[in-house]
């Protein structure tokens, strides 16, 4: 029998896009899945749109506005052995499960899977979505397929990095000796938009990135 994935969906006020980012989990051929969204104060429909898709998706509130925590609220309440995570404006690739537990299958030593993500431009549903650029590397919670056993060692993510919670997680993950693969197919889809996080708060994001590496010079610096 195949192993339970976990999926988890931090959102708030996601209500434009949830349904497809959903569907495009629903959409994997890998089973049996759980998805779990995670909804993090909302104050439009996005929890009763994410509930009207049925099983395998359950809606959990968690009204915190910190979507970082909002995902490790998930993995506490996920039963699967591999956890993957997605945010409610981005998109999996079709096959996206599927190439990342054959990676498993053969390397049964793996702990963490990454991929590449392409990112595109928001457009009005009548619109062409176009890519913006070429596909990259992501050691991001969007693009990675976990095992249960890589967070109960490394630790869950650090909510005091609200934007580089993934590089300080594989930063932690690094030092724990985690061995992770990166598969060169492209698995998301980031959308680019108003709205998002990483734009509307660029010189915090920045500065959060450069805090974070500075830390990790320091620290080997120091030899700790």
């Amino acid at each position: 029998m195949n192993p339970l994935i976990s999926c988890i969906m931090p959102t708030r006020n996601g209500e434009r896009f949830i349904k497809a980012a959903l569907e495009s989990v629903l959409a994997q051929t890998w089973r049996p899945l759980e998805i779990i969204v995670v909804d993090d104060g909302s104050t439009d429909r996005t929890a009763e749109i994410a509930a009207g898709l049925g099983t395998p998706v359950k809606v959990v509130s968690h009204p915190v506005a910190n979507p970082v925590l909002a995902r490790n609220h998930g993995m506490q309440l996920a039963a699967g052995e591999f956890f993957c995570f997605l945010d409610h404006d981005d998109l999996y690739a079709p096959d996206k499960l599927d190439l990342q537990m054959t990676a498993f299958a053969q390397s049964p030593e793996l702990d963490v899977c990454v991929g590449m993500v392409q990112r595109f431009r928001d457009a009005s549903p009548a619109e062409e979505m176009p890519n913006l650029g070429a596909p990259v590397a992501a050691y991001l919670t969007i693009a990675m397929l976990a095992r249960r056993r890589a967070f109960e060692r490394v630790g869950p993510l650090n909510p005091i990095h609200f934007h580089s919670d993934s590089a300080e997680w594989f930063l932690r993950a690094r030092a724990q000796g985690i061995s992770v693969r990166l598969l060169p197919q492209t698995l998301v889809y980031h959308r680019e938009h108003g709205s998002n996080r990483s734009l509307a708060y660029g010189d915090r994001s920045r500065g959060e990135f450069l805090r974070l590496i500075k830390s990790k010079l320091d620290a080997e610096r120091d030899g700790r």
